[in-house]
């Protein structure tokens, strides 16, 4: 079983953003789109921070 920790879940009417991090891949970000799709990068980030930042500038 991996362990995950969710640092921060922002939803908004037509999206969830959310920043967590796995043991064996850092910080990442992920979008979920109203109608179910999942969006994001494959890069991981060193704090949670840097995740939230980074999926910030990717959403825009």
């Amino acid at each position: 079983m991996i362990n995950t920790t969710i640092y921060s879940v922002i939803c908004h009417p037509e999206r969830i953003f959310t920043v967590f991090s796995t043991e064996s891949k850092g910080w990442q970000f992920r979008v979920l789109s109203s109608g179910g799709a999942v969006y994001g990068d494959d890069k991981f980030y060193c704090t949670q921070v840097a995740a939230e930042r980074a999926g910030r500038k990717w959403l825009k």
